[in-house]
């Protein structure tokens, strides 16, 4: 709270600043100013804000307004994008369920999150109930701050998806969520018969595609996995676990 405090602070010295001085200089295209704050005229402003405390409070409520709308903005054209052209939403991510669906599941999800391994339980009931209805798609979002191996259990997961064999990783990953870690991942390669000289060079070259999905999940405000946004026939936008079978079953 204390840092984000002086970050509002300091724009509202440097604002304040920019319009002392739009009142004080001549409009000139060339004039120059120093971008370093003067330390009394800086304590002029402090006054000011002190006198004038709701000033805070209406930058932060102003910045938070503007934040919401740009996340809205990208949801909805991730939406649309969705609905309208899927194949540019899906990218390489692997997919699994109907092919020719119109309803697409988007999956963001954590290997080492168990509320993830809850949610793989559920989704591969939903897709042997309704193996014609949706296409799942997996976008990797490892919340590695927190979690310390879901990023080695990501990068494992598409080296194996290079090989054709990301949903029987994946299934490998979330039935032994307790014992993530180095000898599990070469466990599954060998258990699945990858080449394992391509499986550790392709964990190698993971983080780019993973980062893309981090980004995107950033883009679209995402604040914890897993997370789902679906586009069909009678509902498109962000979706909870519990709320599909219901649109899956057009109830």
């Amino acid at each position: 709270m204390f840092k984000i405090f002086t970050h509002f602070r300091n724009l509202v010295i440097f604002s304040f600043i920019c319009l002392i001085f739009s009142w004080s200089l001549p409009v000139q295209a060339d004039t120059k100013i120093d971008p370093k704050i003067d330390p009394q005229l800086e304590q002029q402003v402090l006054e000011i804000i002190r006198k004038n405390p709701e000033i805070i409070i209406e930058s932060v409520e102003a910045y938070q307004q503007q934040q919401q709308q740009k996340l809205q903005q990208s949801r909805q054209e991730f939406i649309n994008n969705l609905q309208t052209n899927p194949k540019t939403i899906i990218g390489d991510s692997p997919t699994i369920g109907a092919t020719q669906s119109k309803t697409v599941l988007i999956e963001f999800s954590d290997f080492e999150c168990p509320y993830c391994a809850e949610a793989h339980k559920k989704l591969k009931d939903l897709l042997a109930k309704y193996p014609n209805k949706f296409t799942l798609v997996y976008k990797y979002f490892p919340l590695y701050q927190i979690h310390e191996q879901a990023l080695p259990a990501a990068t494992a997961a598409w080296a194996a998806f290079q090989q054709g064999k990301f949903w029987e990783y994946h299934d490998a990953l979330f039935t032994n969520q307790k014992q993530l870690g180095e000898t599990l991942y070469l466990d599954i390669a060998k258990r699945l018969k990858l080449n394992l000289t391509k499986f550790n060079n392709d964990r190698q070259l993971a983080i780019k595609p993973i980062q893309n999905d981090l980004l995107l999940a950033q883009k679209l405000g995402l604040g914890g996995t897993p997370s789902f946004i679906i586009t069909s026939q009678n509902f498109s936008g962000p979706v909870k676990l519990t709320e599909l079978e219901e649109i899956l079953g057009g109830k």
